[in-house]
């Protein structure tokens, strides 16, 4: 009787694993020089974030993503990386797109592409398996964009909807007019700080981290995600019923000024509490807090045949950094362009045969003027014709950068203490007697007067309403090396009930004085 003892040939190997600690480091490192070739986009968000109670939540958006990484440190010692080459061109995308919005100028776009190529980085040099572990905490990163401003309109109309019926439905009579009512008390508006964004956002944030850290099912944690988003918008538009009401029966001593924003701190305060008490019920028994989703694919993930070592990531790192950094230096030459003149000029003939000039006539009501953030060049004149009046405002930019750009958001119509009120914007097709032109049409309103205004915006020799649009030409030419010149045109007349009185004026206007309008703008371009 023997023993028998196996063959070598019939042995199996045991995987090697080397840990993810090295790569990790590697791609930590790798980070760390993308994020000093994109430090201006970088600086952008933090200077936001210093700047704006909104967006004063970016500040703890990098530490609440480390620590859910780090929740997962157990797990993701057992994970072997694998570069992803195949994730290459999705790099190289997003870098385009960055280059794109910081050259169009668009900020909130730059910032998201600059956070995006984080997470890409990751899922290039340490692979898809890592990657997916650690998908929601990258994936938070994006919520130190500061985002939303874009919602406020929006969010102004739902309150005013809600608050107007809510009082009506109390029997309280209101007059509304846009985004300002009256009712018998006093007179009250839904402005920018009663929109209920800084709310949504902080309840955002706080709610997906909760969900992540509490919640191990993917449909309890999107369903709690989705409570932290409906639950702010219906609070604040509670909230702001409940302060009319408060200054209506407390004779207008209550609730107004500074005070009523404190109010709808504390009543966030308290509606968040409630929200987190009653998501407690939602959590799993036997549950670990902070222990990750996928269990399952955890272990699926340890038993990979070998771990990668680090210097077979370094060419993978190295492909990351050259196409990553390309667009920060290929952006940077670009601006390298010829200083054109500082003091540009822009002058219409007054060879018109009806509309003509008129330095003493103006438009009916207190004075009114757009607002416009350093203009390179600006047209404002008045005309008449058979006793009516027409205002032309041309604004012009060139050498546009950050500040001092064709589109952007403090180029307003009206500012918020000025007499008039914009009631209602909406896009219109009208037509000049040489071609269809899409315009932004606007009803401004003050105490006794009301105006119809149409603007649009010239670049080169396009002409749109859109500001996106506009936004994508002058990316598209400052990329082809083209002059990244523009301006907005703005055309305004009064009326007295019917907006149509205005139209007939303007087109009139129009159909004579495009052709100067467009000719001003061409030698402005030459320059």
């Amino acid at each position: 009787m023997s023993t028998h003892v196996p063959s070598e040939r019939h042995s199996v190997p045991m995987p090697v694993h080397t840990g993810i600690g090295k790569p990790a480091t590697i791609a930590v490192v790798a980070i760390a020089i993308i994020l000093a070739g994109y430090y201006q986009t970088g600086w952008s968000m933090v200077s936001i974030w210093e700047r704006s109670d909104t967006f004063a939540h970016g500040f703890l958006v990098l530490p609440f993503s480390a620590y859910m990484i780090w929740t997962q440190r157990h797990a993701l010692s057992v994970l072997s990386p694998r570069p992803d080459w195949r994730v290459v061109p999705l790099l190289a995308v997003t870098g385009f797109g960055w280059l794109m919005a910081v050259l169009a100028g668009v900020q909130v776009v730059e910032q998201y592409m600059f956070v995006m190529i984080i997470p890409i980085a990751v899922w290039v040099i340490l692979g898809s398996r890592v990657a997916w572990a650690l998908s929601f905490p990258l994936a938070y990163l994006l919520l130190a964009v500061p985002f939303g401003d874009i919602l406020i309109p929006v969010m102004i109309d739902f309150t005013a909807d809600f608050t107007v019926s809510a009082l009506q439905l109390t029997g309280i009579p209101v007059y509304r007019e846009g985004n300002f009512f009256m009712i018998p008390s006093g007179n009250w508006s839904v402005v920018e700080a009663c929109s209920g964004l800084r709310y949504l956002i902080a309840s955002f944030t706080l709610g997906t981290l909760y969900a992540y850290l509490t919640y191990r099912s993917l449909k309890r944690r999107v369903g709690f995600i989705l409570l932290s988003l409906v639950v702010p918008i219906v609070a604040n538009w509670v909230r702001a019923y409940l302060i009319v009401m408060t200054g209506h029966l407390s004779g207008n001593r209550l609730a107004v000024g500074v005070d009523h924003l404190i109010y709808g701190w504390i009543f966030f305060g308290i509606v968040m509490l409630l929200l987190f008490w009653a998501g407690s019920y939602w959590q799993e028994s036997g549950q670990d807090h902070g222990t990750d989703s996928r269990p399952a694919a955890d272990t699926r993930l340890s038993a990979l045949p070998s771990a990668v070592l680090p210097q077979s990531i370094l060419p993978v790192t190295s492909a990351v950094l050259a196409i990553a950094l390309v667009w920060p230096v290929y952006a940077a030459y670009l601006k390298n362009e010829p200083v054109r003149p500082s003091s540009l000029e822009l002058r219409i003939a007054d060879t018109g045969e009806k509309w003509k000039i008129d330095q003493h006539l103006a438009l009916q009501g207190p004075p009114w003027k757009p607002v416009y953030i350093a203009p390179s060049a600006q047209l404002l004149q008045n005309y008449q014709y058979e006793g009516r009046s027409v205002a032309l405002y041309m604004t012009y930019y060139h050498n546009q950068q950050q500040g001092a750009e064709l589109v952007n958001s403090g180029n307003i119509l009206v500012e918020e203490d000025a007499p008039w009120r914009n009631l209602k914007e909406e896009r219109r097709n009208i037509l000049t007697g040489f071609s269809p032109l899409v315009v932004n049409q606007g009803q401004l309103s003050s105490v006794s007067d009301r105006l119809l205004v149409w603007r649009w915006y010239q670049l080169g020799e396009e002409e749109t309403a859109s500001p996106y649009m506009a936004k994508f030409i002058l990316a598209r030419n400052k990329l082809l090396g083209k002059r990244d010149s523009g301006a907005e045109i703005i055309v305004a007349a009064s009326y007295d009930e019917d907006p149509e009185e205005a139209t007939v004026i303007l087109e009139s206007f129009l159909k004579e004085k495009m052709p100067s309008i467009r000719a001003a703008l061409q030698r402005a371009e030459q320059q």
